[in-house]
């Protein structure tokens, strides 16, 4: 059962960008519980079993799908954490969900009508990222599809709008119109600090600004955050440019949640 509506505080969505091991992956699930139980945050352990959006053809794309899924049980079992997990084709939703409480869309993604209904069929909880190229207002029709389709456990992320060819910046007007929708509004505190399309083939980042992203999230009133981490994020095989250290995750939620604490 997943409990983060309705509550105090904000849900948080973290982990690291995909699974890179067993060892590195429990112990990253273990410490954020930790930290998320002292604070009262309720906490959704993300990671991706599989990346298929990729800059080049030789970036890392996981240790193989049924292995990570295996990994991801473990988490699930020995830490008793809903799992977040991206899905990419219909075939997937229903394999993914026999591990996964929560399929989450990729952004580029949002708008494939096919993978939002075998999604939704599945019965689990949707994290719809809005895409890159949509206005917020957009995303209600991809919640739409979702709860058409039988399904009314949605939730739509807000991950950065394009700017320029190789930029992202998020329109914090835009927590209005998703939450609109009814559903919980979530902030991708991680991926929105994004340097998309880099010459070398990959993605850079802001990782410098994640706190202040953060911080301007709760205080409009986003439902929760997402934050990828990693114990050591140059070494990460994934999304490393733009991961928060996993030991600044702990002082960074102290101080959101006096601004969660500041506007209730």
């Amino acid at each position: 059962m997943i409990a983060f509506e309705n509550q105090r505080n904000f849900f948080l969505i973290a982990g690291p960008c995909v699974v890179e091991g067993e060892e590195i992956t429990l112990r990253i699930a273990r410490e954020i519980k930790a930290i998320c139980e002292e604070l009262d945050i309720p906490y959704l352990f993300k990671a991706s079993y599989k990346k298929a959006n990729r800059s080049s053809l030789h970036s890392f794309t996981g240790i193989g799908n049924e292995e990570a899924l295996a990994v991801l049980k473990k988490v699930k079992t020995e830490y008793d954490l809903p799992i977040v997990t991206d899905i990419h084709t219909e075939e997937e939703a229903e394999w993914a969900a026999q591990v996964a409480d929560v399929l989450q869309i990729p952004a580029f993604l949002c708008r494939q009508t096919d993978l939002l209904v075998a999604a939704a069929k599945t019965g689990k909880y949707i994290n719809i990222k809005k895409g890159q190229f949509l206005s917020p207002e957009s995303m209600r029709f991809a919640v739409e599809k979702v709860r058409e389709s039988g399904n009314n456990n949605v939730m739509v992320t807000e991950r950065g709008t394009s700017f320029g060819y190789q930029d992202l910046v998020v329109d914090f007007r835009g927590v209005k119109a998703l939450k609109e929708n009814h559903c919980p509004a979530v902030l991708d505190c991680t991926h929105s600090l994004q340097q998309p399309n880099q010459s070398k083939g990959v993605t850079g980042g802001r990782p410098d600004l994640i706190e202040t992203i953060a911080k301007a999230g709760v205080a409009v009133g986003f439902d929760g955050l997402f934050m990828e981490t990693h114990p050591d994020p140059q070494q990460a095989l994934s999304d490393g440019a733009n991961m928060l250290p996993l030991d600044q995750l702990k002082p960074l939620l102290q101080k959101l949640l006096k601004i969660r604490n500041a506007i209730l």
